[in-house]
C-alpha cells in the first residue's frame, strides 16, 4: 500500500512507514538501525533527556544526501503496558506531522515511522523528519526582538495558530520550546511545529478548546489580550473569553510550580511512568 506521504515497510525487526521520495535503498538500509545512528560519532545529539533525538547525514544516493532528525521514543513502564492498546508515539508524530503538511501548515517533512513489537508490546519506535536550518526556536524570539518586532512576530504566530484550528487541528503541547520560527527580511516569518505526537484531529477545533491550547506559550503578559484577539480574528476579547483564557493559564502555570517544587517528572521517570 503507497500514497502521496509513505510506503509501508518492514525492516528487519521494523515494521512502519517511509515517506514515497525517501523511500531509496539507501534510506532503507541506514533506517534499518536507527539506535546505531543516533549513537554514531558523527551524531549530533539535540536531547537525550526523555527521549534521544539527533541529526543525522543520510545518502539518499548519486551523491545526495539529507539532514535527519531522528527521534527515539522510550518505551518502558506503564507505556510498554499502554502500547497494548495505543499506536506508538512515533506512528501518533507521523500522523500529526502528516495533517500539517496536508493543510499546507509549518512543520519538518515526515520522513517516516518504525515500530518494533514484541507479540502485541512495543519495544522500540523512531521518527525521522527532514532537519530544518536557519530557524530559531521562539522563546528567543520572544525576549531578544525590539518591541516593533514582537508585535509583528505575535500577529503572524497568531493568523498561523489560527489556521491551525480551522483545520482542526489540536497540538495539546503547544510551548515555546515547539514552535521554530525562520525570519525573513523580506517576507512573513515561517512557523514549524515540533513534537507532533500529541496532536488530536477534529472537523474543527472549537474555541474553548482552541483558546485553552495557547496556555503554555510564553506570550507576554501587556501583550497577550491582542494576541487572543488576533487568533480569534475579533477587533477585541470579550470579558468572558479573556477569563477563560486567564484562568486556565494561572492553572497551568501554578501546576508546573508545583511540579518542579516537588520534583514530580523525577520521581515519575525513576517510576519509568513519564
Amino acid at each position: 500500500m503507497s500514497d502521496t506521504f509513505g510506503v509501508d515497510v518492514d525492516i528487519g525487526p521494523y515494521s512502519g512507514r517511509i515517506h514515497s521520495d525517501y523511500h531509496t535503498p539507501a534510506i532503507l538500509k541506514a533506517a534499518g538501525d536507527c539506535a546505531a545512528l543516533l549513537r554514531h560519532p558523527s551524531c549530533r545529539i539535540l536531547d537525550a533527556s526523555r527521549n534521544r533525538i539527533g541529526v543525522v547525514t543520510l545518502s539518499l544516493g548519486a551523491d545526495r544526501a539529507v539532514d535527519v532528525v531522528i527521534k527515539g521514543f522510550r518505551t518502558e513502564g506503564v507505556d510498554k503496558l499502554k502500547s497494548l492498546f495505543q499506536a506508538s508515539k512515533a506512528w501518533r508524530a507521523w500522523r500529526g506531522s502528516r495533517a500539517l503538511v496536508k493543510a499546507g501548515l509549518g512543520t519538518p517533512l515526515p520522513i517516516g515511522y518504525l515500530e518494533k513489537r514484541t507479540g502485541s508490546f512495543l519495544e522500540q519506535s523512531y521518527f525521522l523528519n527532514e532537519y530544518i536550518p536557519d530557524v530559531t526556536e521562539i522563546r528567543v524570539l520572544f525576549r531578544e526582538l525590539s518591541s516593533d518586532g514582537l508585535v509583528l512576530l505575535l500577529e503572524e504566530l497568531a493568523r498561523y495558530l489560527s489556521r491551525c484550528a480551522e483545520a482542526g487541528i489540536d497540538h495539546r503541547d503547544l510551548s515555546d520550546g515547539n514552535i521554530l520560527v525562520r525570519k525573513s527580511p523580506d517576507g512573513p516569518s515561517q512557523f514549524y511545529l515540533l513534537d507532533t505526537n500529541r496532536i488530536r484531529l477534529a472537523d474543527k477545533i472549537g474555541t474553548l478548546r482552541g483558546i485553552k491550547g495557547l496556555i503554555r506559550l510564553g506570550i507576554p503578559k501587556h501583550h497577550q489580550k491582542t494576541f487572543l484577539a488576533r487568533y480569534l480574528q475579533r477587533p477585541v476579547v470579550s470579558g468572558w473569553l479573556w477569563a477563560w483564557y486567564r484562568l486556565n493559564k494561572s492553572g497551568y502555570t501554578n501546576y508546573v510550580a508545583i511540579k518542579r517544587t516537588l520534583g514530580l517528572r523525577k520521581i515519575a521517570q525513576k517510576l519509568k511512568i513519564q
